[in-house]
């Protein structure tokens, strides 16, 4: 009875040891004596004979690949930053990567190749280029330059990114000093014009008052004036209140004799 309990949690130690779990962001790839099977392996269960046989797993996810590099320029400077790369694994080609880089293929290629095409891809540029907006430019020709050499060997390039980029102190300075004339600059700009605007307009409300007294004095005639006076007389005739009233005939003078 000993024996066959014995025997019983040795078949299902060697069951267990026979199956592995690939997650659901992983692929599987089967070692058999010493060769790499071509078949992949999706997320789940595989069976397998542990005495001939392994299950290697390989990430699917996108990976982030974080590294600190002095990156050349143009004019000869290096300029520190910290540098992300973003990649994952064409499923498909597992088995490739495994059979001709190894599992080491993140030092193997991928910061070998970014470190290659950094260089090639910075040196084209100004060190305050890698400051500015010319960066994105910058991260996206490196994304490009890798992806054309990496994506036939199984690799997917997502993104480059250029982080904490410190420029050498004297240029950071220099740049810092330019972008504050660049502000100034725009401020005096916004002043000129903000006072142009209101020259323009004081001009304009000049012009408008000179041709409405151009108007009024062209309109005034004697015959209005006349007409005008009549009206007076005629509004003071209705009035109740007592007034004295001097006039030559044409122009009414009212003294309120109720303040006399």
């Amino acid at each position: 009875m000993k024996k066959l309990h014995q025997t019983i949690v040795l078949i299902v130690v060697v069951l267990l040891s026979g199956c592995a779990v690939v997650r659901q962001d992983e692929i599987g790839v089967k070692r058999k004596l010493g060769k790499l099977q071509p078949n992949v392996y999706n997320p789940g269960p595989v069976g397998f004979n542990p005495f001939t046989s392994t299950i290697i797993k390989l990430p699917v996810r996108t990976i982030n690949v974080e590294l600190s590099s002095n990156l050349p320029s143009k004019e000869g400077l290096n300029v520190a930053a910290v540098i992300s790369i973003l990649y994952r694994i064409n499923p498909e080609q597992a088995p490739s990567i495994l059979q001709t880089i190894g599992l080491r293929y993140e030092d193997v290629v991928i910061t070998s190749v970014f470190r290659s095409a950094a260089a090639d891809v910075c040196s084209r540029f100004f060190a305050k280029d890698m400051h500015s907006a010319e960066r994105a430019a910058i991260e996206r020709e490196i994304t490009q330059h890798m992806a054309n050499l990496l994506q036939s060997r199984g690799f997917i390039i997502e993104a480059v990114l250029l982080k904490n980029i410190q420029l050498p102190p004297g240029l950071a300075r220099a740049v810092e000093e330019k972008l504050e004339a660049e502000q100034d600059a725009q401020r005096m700009e916004f002043l000129l014009e903000r006072e142009k605007r209101e020259a323009q307009r004081k001009m304009i409300e000049a012009e408008g008052i000179r041709d409405a007294q151009k108007i009024l004095s062209e309109g005034l005639n004697d015959r209005i004036i006349k007409w005008q006076s009549i009206e007076a007389f005629r509004e003071l005739s209705r009035s109740p209140n007592a007034k004295i009233i001097i006039t030559d005939g044409n122009a009414p003078f009212l003294i309120d004799s109720a303040k006399q």
